[in-house]
């Protein structure tokens, strides 16, 4: 059955790092473009980063853009969200999916998310 599992969450200050991993079981991440996306109290759902499955193109959501990276390794079939310069904005639950593409929202699979929360 195929899964997804992040870890990573936790509380940090602002101006902190995080790193999440999304770790994939029973089908391989590489055949699939992976997203994190976020979702905090009363808000809607949002994409924060993507990474194709093949030739390695990344999205960032523009209030991520020079805080966070998104990055695969393929030989431990884990995404990673690398996340620097935290803001207590960023505070939300993060969730990755398995899609057909990055925007396509044919996803496979779903984590069961990660807490952050930026805090001093």
């Amino acid at each position: 059955q195929a899964q997804l599992v992040e870890s990573g969450g936790g509380l940090v200050q602002p101006g902190g790092s995080l790193r999440l991993s999304c770790a994939a079981s029973g089908f391989t991440l590489d055949d699939y473009a992976i997203g994190w996306f976020r979702q905090a109290p009363g808000k809607e759902r949002e994409l924060v980063s993507c990474i194709s499955s093949s030739d390695g193109y990344t999205y960032y959501a523009d209030f991520v853009k020079g805080r966070f990276t998104i990055s695969r390794d393929h030989a431990k079939n884990t995404v990673y969200l690398q996340m620097n310069s935290l803001k207590p904005d960023d505070t939300a639950v993060y969730y990755c999916a398995a899609d057909h593409g990055c925007g396509l929202e044919l996803f496979v699979s779903w984590g069961q998310g990660a807490q952050v929360t930026v805090s001093s």
